[in-house]
């Protein structure tokens, strides 16, 4: 049986440490502490000035990934959504990397925050945003499953199954101005023919690692394997 190639990507400029070494590295290139070093910049001002020094860098990372040969590229966008999903670069990076590829986004709901349904339909708001930006296939991920019980996640699952669940849910939960802006939200977004099928995933006990898989072979390749 033949094993997928998969590289990682850091594109967070501001990463001190992370849980993985990765094939390529913006840092290699942008590094946040410089930026403040040479701008007199703080943090954030740094942050959003690397975030959009990426964009000029986006050649030389596609030339790494070509050299790779990678049969998948995992990129590691910046944390904070606001840096990468609502700036210019942001649409831009993700088009040109690799531009002649598919590819899709993982947009992901944690566990924890979105057993409530007011911040649930928050999620699917900005999951809808995000979509908005980018026009890319958009894969939803209910991430640290195991942080939640059993009941939890599949009430979750249920809520972006079935849209009249979400409703009751919501009906039963909320009063007042949070019942109603999150019942006219989650309206107006389906309303839009949108859907959020969430994908239970752990990365602790790898629980929904071959769904996910499979949902990205739909999109990346037609449903067939990555290799032979």
């Amino acid at each position: 049986m033949a094993k997928q190639d998969v590289i990682a990507v850091n594109l967070d400029p501001g990463a001190f440490r992370l849980p993985y070494v990765p094939d390529i590295d913006i840092r290699n290139y942008v590094k946040v502490e410089v930026i403040m070093e040479e701008y007199s910049l703080g943090p954030n001002g740094a942050l959003i000035m690397a975030a959009d020094l990426i964009a000029d860098e986006v050649e030389k990372l596609s030339g790494e990934i070509e050299d790779l040969k990678p049969d998948v590229v995992l990129i590691d966008t910046p944390g904070q959504m606001e840096l990468f999903a609502f700036r210019a670069s942001g649409p831009y990076i993700v088009h040109e990397l690799t531009p002649k590829e598919p590819k899709a986004l993982l947009y992901l709901f944690d566990s924890v925050f979105s057993s409530n349904p007011l911040n649930y339909v928050s999620n699917l708001f900005l999951s809808a945003a995000v979509y908005n930006r980018f026009f890319v296939p958009q894969v939803h991920v209910l991430s640290k499953c195991d942080l939640v019980p059993r009941g939890e996640v599949n009430r979750i699952v249920d809520w972006s199954a079935k849209p009249k669940m979400l409703e009751e849910a919501i009906e039963e939960k909320l009063e007042g101005t949070k019942r109603l802006l999150s019942r006219n939200m989650m309206r107006a977004i389906y309303q839009l023919g949108l859907r959020f099928l969430l994908i239970p995933v752990s990365a602790k006990t790898n629980e929904g690692m071959i769904n996910l898989n499979m949902a990205l072979e739909r999109i990346l390749a037609a449903g067939n394997k990555y290799t032979y």
